[in-house]
């Protein structure tokens, strides 16, 4: 007889238990443990939140269960939708248990489909309330615990099989002011925003103030979520920092069902933590307050390069190195992505978006053409488009949406300054072993150096190296739902098994890597997300979260427990 997966995980977890009793480990009560919640203690905690507590169902079911039983390509393809639906990730190969036994998945159009590696029931948040009753409810009985803003999240730590989710997607409160005060010290201007805010909303309430905060260009993250406690690396952080640097103070709910103020003076423990620490490690953000900036007009660029092979990307990628230092003088951010040719396209692409403050077109081209001249001089490159626009920082920053519903995994490393300064051929090199090994997409941000090196003496949890990174390279593998399942194991392990040692040309062997934009499967994540911090992160960990309720894959703690949160090892 198969067995549901949240029981073969039960059967799982309970044979650990009773195998390795003398080692203390233990699981979280799930559906068919003797301690898992009866159904009155649910109906309890849905009245005491208002009705607010759901069940949970992934993408596909939820899409079977519209009117005309599908959703729409458009609608499965944009993260705004997804994040009206409390089981979606945008990426939806996280919602899959491929690893659990038997595998359990819910795939689009799919005839069955099993709850996979989703909640079971979600704390529709809308106050801090609702966020401590479901802590505290969650704390009580033992469950495994997660929470997610808007599900924009490349390592699937909002989301775990047999668990109640807490979902802040309803925190949409923003208020700004001139004068934020810590204490008796006035921090100047700033914006509190609820950790339900997407960016896209938070870029259109900055700009109605005159103002702007660094924040990623992407629609649907939350900066008051996971973004800032990774860090946060923006376009702007060449010229402000990392969101890591500009966050002045956090609301948060800790494990023991506290709201807790925090920042410089109160906890200042974990407001360290929480500044750079990682996503999901230290309780559920209610608010996060930012410095904000005066708005500014800037000169947005954009240039697309083909190449007519691997080789010649290469030769690329080394002029762009050569030339990456030419954007210091005006603390420029920029994005540089390369796309291999598929069976749809029989040249290599690139695309180059740069963000340059103050700056007129006429003078962004000036500052660009070193480059672009080096660039089209090269044999087999050609250029496909070029554009300069001018507009407030905010409406550049602004995306309307986002690409969602792939089946991704991406890897990365942060590429020191020194690297690039002293060995850009490597760069093209590293590129060029990429695509010939099969990578689709290489991108490489240039969201370090400037105020993010000048910013090295903040005291927070932000690993060193990016203080000295200058680019955050990364890379990312693909599958469709065709994919068997012994090929995308492959694919969810070949950054590590031949991606990354390509990198580490660039990186070096013990390199470090932004972990909001990383890989999972990072065996030593410890050093590589947090470097020397993670000593001193593990003693804040176990004073505010003694019981590991708030444990998320690669995040601080999570080596006592399994793969899914489920029984310690």
């Amino acid at each position: 007889m198969r067995l549901p997966s949240t029981a073969v995980l039960f059967v799982v977890c309970t044979l650990h238990f009773s195998l390795a009793h003398e080692k203390r480990e233990i699981c979280r009560n799930v559906p068919g443990s003797v301690g898992y919640p009866k159904a009155a203690a649910w109906s309890k905690l849905n009245a005491t939140i208002g009705g607010r507590l759901v069940q949970v169902v992934p993408t596909a079911k939820y899409c079977a269960s519209l009117p005309g039983a599908a959703c729409t390509d458009a609608q499965w393809t944009s993260a705004l939708f997804r994040s009206t639906i409390p089981g979606s990730m945008v990426d939806n190969n996280w919602e899959q248990g491929y690893d659990l036994t038997p595998p359990s998945l819910c795939l689009r159009n799919a005839t069955t489909c099993d709850q996979g590696n989703v909640p079971i029931f979600s704390v529709e948040a809308q106050s801090a309330a609702d966020i401590q009753a479901a802590v505290k409810f969650a704390s009580r009985n033992n469950l495994r615990l997660v929470v997610k803003s808007s599900g924009h999240d490349v390592l699937g730590r909002s989301t775990a099989p047999s668990s109640l989710l807490i979902r802040t997607t309803g925190l949409q409160n923003i208020s700004m002011t001139d004068t934020f005060l810590v204490g008796k010290q006035n921090m100047g201007p700033a914006v509190t925003v609820g950790s339900g805010v997407r960016t896209q909303t938070l870029y259109q309430e900055t700009k109605k103030n005159g103002k702007i905060v660094v924040a990623p260009t992407a629609a649907t993250v939350c900066p008051a979520g996971g973004y800032v406690q990774g860090a946060g690396h923006s376009a702007l952080s060449p010229l402000f920092g990392l969101a890591a640097d500009n966050v002045l103070q956090f609301n948060i709910v800790v494990a023991s069902g506290e709201l807790l103020q925090v920042n410089s003076i109160s906890h200042p423990d974990l407001f360290y933590a929480l500044r750079g620490g990682g996503a999901g490690s230290w309780g559920v953000i209610v608010s996060a307050t930012f410095r904000t900036f005066p708005a500014f007009d800037e000169a947005f660029s954009v240039v697309e390069i083909a190449a007519s092979s691997n080789a010649a990307m290469g030769a690329l990628a080394t002029v762009h190195a050569r030339h990456i230092f030419d954007l210091d003088s005006v603390r420029a951010g920029q994005y540089f992505y390369v796309f291999a040719a598929t069976s749809n396209t029989t040249a290599l692409t690139l695309q180059l978006f740069t963000h340059i403050a103050n700056r007129t077109a006429a003078q962004a081209a000036e500052l660009l053409a070193p480059f672009r001249n080096a660039a089209l001089a090269l044999p087999n490159v050609s250029l496909v488009a070029e554009e300069y626009v001018v507009q407030n920082v905010n409406d550049a920053l602004f995306t309307a949406d986002d690409a969602a519903g792939k089946d991704m995994v991406v890897g990365s490393r942060l590429i020191p300054a020194s690297v690039l300064r002293e060995r850009p051929e490597t760069v093209g090199k590293v590129y060029e072993q990429l695509l010939d090994a099969g990578a689709l997409e290489v991108a490489s941000f240039v969201i370090a150096g400037g105020q993010v090196t000048a910013n090295a003496d903040i005291s927070s949890a932000v690993h060193p190296a990016w203080r000295t990174a200058k680019t955050h390279l990364l890379t990312g593998n693909f599958w469709t739902d065709q994919t068997p399942l012994s090929e995308i194991d492959m694919l969810r392990k070949n950054f590590q098994t031949t991606q990354l040692p390509i990198m580490e040309q660039l990186s070096g062997n013990n390199g470090a890597a932004y972990s909001n934009e990383a890989d999972v499967n990072e065996p030593h994540f410890q050093t590589t997300f947090f470097g020397p911090n993670y000593a001193k992160l593990t003693g804040i960990k176990a004073k505010y979260d003694p019981d590991d309720l708030f444990i998320v894959g690669a995040g601080v703690g999570s080596e006592r427990w399994d793969e899914w949160g489920l029984c310690t090892v």
